[in-house]
């Protein structure tokens, strides 16, 4: 019955992803017929410089970023600290919860769902300090309603995606330390032993560090990226100017950012192993969101500025 209920929650799970991909997909479709469709999703999705006109009656301010990314912070801490926990107690000897595979393959795929949970901590820790130092959002930049409570449950559900497949028993393991703390009032805490910390991360494949200096790559020229977009108003009389960024991967596109983005969630892919259909749709998620926004950024810019980089594309280099 178990097992049944975890394929349900699984199989919701898939679906609220595909149901979030596929209009972002349709509306990056080249078509004028697609035009009425297009300026819909635009008028949910749209933020800042690109939110559609019609939309400004339902907004909230784009310095509303930040809540996000505290939301992913303090939920991401959270399963990051449950399933090390529940990791050390495996090896220590303890496997009460792993079923249908071997303890060194159980332990392999926690150890994993550990080291993708660091990751999407060092990132959401990053963009939390952006929001707050880096970023001077104009006040009057805007976010429609419908996006900031989307933004705010796809920071719940993507670490969540990270490690859906052993979810269950990480919260079956939670809820029996909370449960024998009750009862007894104190819970069977051990000595600090480094080594069995780091245990967790001792046994990852070539694959997750392959995918892990990816991800520090995209990490990397997102900080950089970022930086150069909050110096563009470094004064307050700058705050509603626009300025054409230079620098790093802005020499190539409009959005580097975005594309940064792509490029640390593709290495989360990787780190994955690429066989847990949540984290492939929640990278599809990801690209196809990025890639829409930047496409309507890219051609703002093309209105905004006669004098705007030709060469630039939208996202990926030569490509869009």
């Amino acid at each position: 019955m178990e097992v049944e209920i975890v394929w349900l929650v699984k199989a919701a799970w898939i679906t609220v992803w595909i149901v979030s991909i596929l209009p972002l997909v349709i509306a990056s479709i080249p078509s004028s017929k697609l035009n009425s469709f297009r300026e819909l999703v635009l008028s949910f999705a749209g933020r800042g410089k690109i939110l559609h006109p019609s939309s400004q009656k339902f907004t909230v301010p784009q310095k509303f970023f930040g809540h996000f990314y505290v939301v992913g912070v303090v939920w991401t801490t959270l399963l990051l600290a449950a399933t090390w926990m529940y990791a050390c107690k495996m090896a220590g000897g303890s496997h009460v919860f792993s079923f249908h595979m071997t303890h060194v393959e159980h332990r392999f795929k926690v150890g994993r769902a550990v080291f993708l949970l660091l990751l999407m901590e060092i990132h959401v820790l990053r963009r939390v300090i952006e929001s707050f130092y880096v970023f001077k959002y104009s006040t009057s930049a805007r976010m429609h309603i419908l996006a900031y409570v989307g933004a705010l449950f796809y920071y719940v559900a993507a670490p969540l995606s990270l490690c859906s497949n052993i979810a269950p028993e990480v919260a079956r393991f939670v809820g029996s330390q909370v449960a024998e703390f009750i009862a007894s009032g104190k819970s069977h805490s051990h000595d600090f032993n480094l080594l069995l910390s780091i245990s967790p991360l001792m046994k990852l494949g070539s694959l997750q560090w392959i995918g892990g200096a990816i991800f520090l790559w995209g990490w990397i020229h997102q900080r950089r990226c970022h930086a150069i977009l909050g110096s563009l108003r470094e004064y307050p009389s700058q705050e509603k100017e626009y300025i054409i960024p230079y620098g790093d991967w802005f020499e190539m596109v409009s959005c580097p950012h975005f594309l940064a983005e792509i490029v640390l969630y593709l290495g989360l892919l990787i780190s994955s192993g690429g066989t847990d259909i949540s984290i492939w749709l929640l990278f599809g998620f990801v690209a196809a969101n990025l890639t829409y926004a930047a496409g309507e950024t890219h051609r703002w810019y093309l209105q905004k500025f006669e004098n705007y980089p030709a060469s630039r594309h939208a996202i990926f280099p030569h490509v869009y």
